[in-house]
């Protein structure tokens, strides 16, 4: 239905950010002295302004209101008009995002507070929260792309802010790189959309799908599959986002928690009209979201740079979601609803992780921390609420959010449900034994801190926002599932919700989770808590440990069936430029310009050769006509 009073200016929810964005990077030095708290206010602005659209949204009966803007696009049989959608799924996003990315940029006004350029990077975060907005407001999937590319953009900008380090600039170029790969996939999908059904928009798209032949309909699931394990790093996409840790701590929580990595789940929710046509496509979500989970998980086992293990953590989190919306209508609300419980939680552990680095000197290596729970009591505090709810820990956020996740795998009530459930059971093991290794190395045991080191509590700035990130950790859960249901809330976009006959029952599947992810923090312990923390990690280690430490060599991978062949063939063709086509032409030029050279000897200048020619010319004619004549 037509927008209408607040929702009919919800295009302001961007406008606000990308204003913010505009003023801070033109403004110059102009506005250093003001500019982070005009970017604070702009996403805190777009924050309030997205909590009216809501609540009038909910008092729509058809809970979904549509803005039209202007013609985007007119040409030939390509008519799209930029619109946004505001529907209970669009809000879920906007909110999170809004919400977790204000907190986001207060902490940040603190956490980047010495730093010369913190204007520009405000201007920057804005940037990118503008992009999100219009990603998941967007009416058609043109403007999603349009916002898909503009989140690329500035989370580039962002991974390399510090760009003279070598190690950011490196990280953000293969985050841009491989995020291109995915990029193709959404475009080309959209490419095949137009192609058969004539339209993008969601509306013209999920009304005609049914129309088209099955493999059409699997190809574009799987194009956009494509393109959300790019965004959301997935398998086998999944090698560029623990490197992005190379950017500040505040871009890792916004990236990694509430807005980037989401944008993939988002991509198949929106078009659950589709995988729903496509039994094929779907399974393979399911299969990439499965072995992602594993991957991440393994590898955060392994890491010391506590960074890098709650990046790997979100790789893991994030193969839970895509697992959920692969497994079809009664796993989208599941998966989302752990995605903003997970919002609340990561951005939460990422803050707490860069205030232990605020107090450490911007030291990373877990092996040199221990022993900060008495001088970091509010980050210790918090950052252990955001653990426990991520473990799953009984009545926290992650318990119901994931074993939800888990009950719909085994409704399935065949031997793939069990596989997949076995899986998250694994995963949440392996979560535990991760995390709670985490928590013993940087809070407990002896203090190894380099010489020179002071801890100190972060300022009221940046531990006033993970306080409302705690209290998040630890109630979002039951509040997504129990007193205020998502299933209700998203009814008009999923459709309404059917009652589960469970297999198993779900306070045997809690009990079950629980004590797989008590065994996992007791193996963590037994590993590290019992023993002395080596500062150099040890050398001699099993081949599993060695694996993990490299990703289960990811990286080695990508680039033996990637990398190199495609510097071999970059290598070949420029030599095949070279030698060949310039080859070419270079000697064809200089032919030309020798023959010339030789025939210009040829004009002497002295009337006497030109006689001579003539005369020779007339011979030649004369004796031609005499033998004419004589045959």
């Amino acid at each position: 239905m037509p927008a209408e009073g607040l929702l009919a200016a919800s295009w302001l929810l961007i406008a606000l950010p990308l204003a913010g964005a505009a003023v801070l990077l033109l403004g110059g030095r102009r506005t250093d002295r003001w500019g982070h708290l005009l970017g604070t206010a702009t996403v805190v602005a777009a924050f309030v302004l997205a909590v009216a659209c809501t609540v009038q949204l909910a008092g729509l009966d058809e809970r979904a209101a549509d803005v039209e803007l202007f013609t985007f696009i007119a040409t030939g049989e390509l008519d799209v008009t930029a619109g946004l959608l505001y529907d209970p799924l669009s809000a879920v996003f906007v909110l999170l995002i809004t919400g977790v990315g204000s907190l986001i940029h207060v902490y940040s006004i603190g956490y980047m507070a010495h730093d010369p350029a913190r204007r520009r990077f405000f201007a920057y975060l804005n940037l990118f929260v503008a992009a999100m907005l219009l990603l998941v407001l967007g009416n058609s999937f043109v403007a999603l792309y349009v916002g898909w590319e503009g989140v690329g953009l500035a989370s580039y900008l962002l991974i390399a802010f510090w760009y003279t380090r070598p190690a950011a600039a490196t990280a953000a170029k293969k985050a841009f790189i491989m995020n291109r790969v995915g990029d193709v996939g959404l475009a080309l999908a959209i490419f095949v959309m137009f192609a058969q059904l004539g339209t993008t928009s969601y509306a013209g798209v999920f009304g005609s799908v049914g129309t088209l032949a099955g493999g059409t309909i699997t190809a574009i699931g799987l194009l956009l599959l494509l393109g959300a394990c790019g965004k959301s790093g997935q398998f086998p996409l999944q090698a560029w986002l623990p490197d992005a840790m190379e950017g500040p701590t505040p871009v890792s929580a916004l990236i990694h928690a509430a807005t980037m990595v989401t944008a993939g789940v988002y991509l198949i929710a929106r078009s659950a009209p589709i995988y729903d046509l496509t039994p094929t496509a779907r399974a393979v979500v399911l299969a990439v979201g499965a072995l992602t989970l594993l991957i991440g998980a393994i590898a955060g086992c392994a890491y010391d740079d506590i960074k890098k293990v709650l990046a790997y953590s979100t790789v893991s989190q994030i193969g839970y979601m895509f697992l959920a919306v692969g497994l079809g209508p009664a796993g989208y609300v599941a998966g989302l609803a752990h995605l903003l419980a997970h919002g609340f939680f990561k951005a939460g552990l990422f803050l707490g992780a860069g205030s232990v680095m605020h107090a450490m000197d911007d030291q990373v290596d877990m092996r040199r921390f221990g022993a900060l729970w008495k001088k970091l009591p509010i980050t210790f505090a918090t950052f252990g609420l955001g653990y426990l709810a991520l473990i799953g820990f009984p009545f926290l956020s992650g318990y119901f959010t994931k074993d939800a996740i888990i009950e719909v795998a085994l409704d399935r009530d065949d031997v793939w449900g069990w596989v997949l459930g076995g899986v998250m059971v694994l995963g949440a093991g392996l979560t535990a034994f991760y995390m709670t290794r985490l928590m013993l190395m940087t809070f407990f045991g002896r203090a190894r801190w380099d010489e020179g080191v002071h801890p100190h509590e972060s300022p009221s700035i940046m531990t006033a926002p993970m306080i409302v990130l705690a209290f998040g950790s630890v109630f979002a859960g039951a509040l997504l599932v129990s007193v205020l249901p998502l299933s209700g809330w998203l009814e008009p976009v999923f459709g309404e919700p059917e009652e589960a006959a469970h297999v198993v029952a779900p306070a045997l599947v809690g009990l079950v989770v629980t004590l797989v992810a008590l065994a996992g923090a007791a193996l963590a312990w037994l590993f590290v808590g019992r023993r002395e923390v080596p500062v150099t990690a040890p050398v001699r280690v099993s081949p599993v440990t060695r694996a993990a430490r490299h990703a289960l060599y990811a990286d080695a991978v990508n680039e033996s069936l990637f990398m190199r062949p495609g510097q071999w063939l970059t290598r070949a063709l420029v030599w095949v430029d070279n030698r060949g086509v310039d080859g070419a032409v270079n000697g064809l030029a200089a032919g030309l310009g020798g023959s010339s050279s030789r025939l210009g000897r040829v004009q002497t200048g002295f009337v006497r050769t030109y006689a001579l020619g003539m005369l020779g010319g007339v011979v030649v004619v004369a004796g031609a006509l005499l033998a004419v004549t004589a045959g």
